[in-house]
C-alpha cells in the first residue's frame, strides 16, 4: 500500500517525516505493528480488548454526562 506525503517547498525532511508518521498512525498501521511485535496469548488478547471496550464505554458515559450538565439537565441515566 502506498502512502503519499506531499511536502511543500519550505518543508524540510523532518517535517515530511512527521507528516508520514501522522498518516501511518491515523491509518492504524503503526498501532498494528506495535501490537504484533510480540505474541499475545488469546486469553490476554480477549482481556485487553474487553478492558479497552470498557474504557470506551465509560468515556462515552462521561462525555454524555458532561453534555447533560452543560445543558443544565439534572437526571443522567447510568449505563452499567
Amino acid at each position: 500500500m502506498k502512502v503519499l506525503v506531499n511536502p511543500t517547498a519550505d518543508d524540510g525532511v523532518d517535517r515530511a517525516l512527521k507528516k508520514l508518521k501522522k498518516k501511518l498512525f491515523d491509518d492504524g498501521r503503526i498501532r498494528d505493528l506495535t501490537e504484533r511485535r510480540y505474541y499475545e496469548k488469546p486469553s490476554v488478547l480477549r482481556r485487553r480488548k474487553k478492558l479497552a471496550a470498557k474504557r470506551r464505554s465509560q468515556l462515552a458515559v462521561a462525555q454524555e454526562r458532561t453534555r447533560m450538565q452543560q445543558r443544565n439537565v439534572r437526571s443522567v441515566k447510568r449505563v452499567p
